[in-house]
């Protein structure tokens, strides 16, 4: 019995100070080393008066809704479909930098947020992630049409969409791009078209940027992503693999890319350059893609109230909000 619960401890993988992977399958993550923990949603947020909730969408998948001060009781408003980021492996929408940041997103933009809950790798593999994300934009649009049974009570009273986003930050971005372009090529419940994309700081990978395949996010990638999928040269990862599909038939009408001059993580040239790809493929849409000097990884999720992270918010409000 001792030599089995010795064996069970074996470790398959170790990618600390993220998570460990043992031989019985457990994964232990390194939250507490971050200070990073879960907060309860709150009935109004002191800082800005934003609502939340939780709701659960499906046996594997939860949200938490946002719904801003002084929303009125069938006043419309846009509605956002965010992802967290963690690299795919790590994070929560109940964790605390999620929840503010949130907060501060929804109050400034007057929309109504769905950030979504999604299972991790390695217990979960990458198809099953990008599913559970597709069933909740699809749960989102299900609200659009009038047979759908059980509706949650704020998306239904108070979305418009005709002003459907999705976004994301990190992981998040990568999420978003995956979703964008699977609604090219199949539909959303009630023919719900996605108005904007916002991808913040996106885990893509593009093989020509220098030393690419020496960083965290390319080793990261190549542990968690099935076989098939190894290299730097996966759809999934890589925008302009010749894999992909055309990025001329993204699923949405606008798009919103930015990055940090100091990412560490995920260069800022490639979401640049993601960007770029867009305007070559001769997709029909509009973009914005926007480098912020001297700043890091995902630095507005962090602190909100930063100066810097004041002026990102205001960018992508007004992406939001114009018409």
């Amino acid at each position: 019995m001792a030599d089995s619960d010795n064996n069970n401890n074996d470790i398959v993988t170790d990618f600390f100070p993220y998570y460990r992977l043992y031989k019985d399958g457990r994964v232990e993550r390194f939250y507490e080393l971050a200070g990073v923990h879960q907060v309860p949603p709150s009935l109004e947020d002191p800082a800005t008066g934003v609502s939340s909730k939780d709701v659960s969408i499906s046996a594997h998948v939860s949200a938490r809704l946002y719904l801003p001060k002084n929303t009125s009781p069938n006043q419309k408003l846009p509605v956002l479909v965010y992802y967290h980021g963690g690299g795919l492996v790590l994070g929560s929408a109940f964790f605390k930098t999620e929840h503010c940041y949130l907060n501060h997103l929804v109050s400034e933009s007057n929309c109504i947020a769905i950030s979504v809950d999604y299972r991790l790798a390695p217990e979960h593999d990458i198809p099953t992630i990008f599913q559970d994300c597709w069933d909740a934009l699809q749960w989102v649009a299900s609200h659009s049409v009038s047979d759908t049974i059980n509706k949650e009570p704020w998306i239904e009273n108070h979305s418009n969409f005709n002003r459907l986003f999705v976004g994301g930050d990190s992981a998040g971005g990568n999420i978003v791009y995956n979703m964008i372009m699977r609604a090219g090529r199949e539909k959303l419940i009630g023919d719900v078209k996605i108005l904007g994309a916002i991808l913040g700081f996106p885990y893509l990978m593009i093989p020509s940027i220098e030393n690419y395949d020496k960083g965290i996010a390319y080793k990261l990638w190549n542990i968690i992503c099935p076989l098939s999928e190894r290299g730097n040269d996966s759809p999934m990862v890589n925008p302009v693999s010749k894999k992909c599909p055309s990025l001329s038939k993204l699923g949405c009408s606008r798009l919103f890319v930015c990055t940090g001059e100091k990412d560490e993580l995920v260069p800022g040239e490639v979401a640049i350059k993601f960007a770029e790809a867009v305007k070559k493929s001769g997709w029909e849409g509009e973009i914005e893609s926007i480098l912020v000097e001297g700043e890091g990884h995902c630095f507005q999720c962090e602190n909100p109230q930063a100066e810097k992270s004041k002026d990102l918010i205001k960018r992508i409000v007004s992406f939001i909000q114009r018409d």
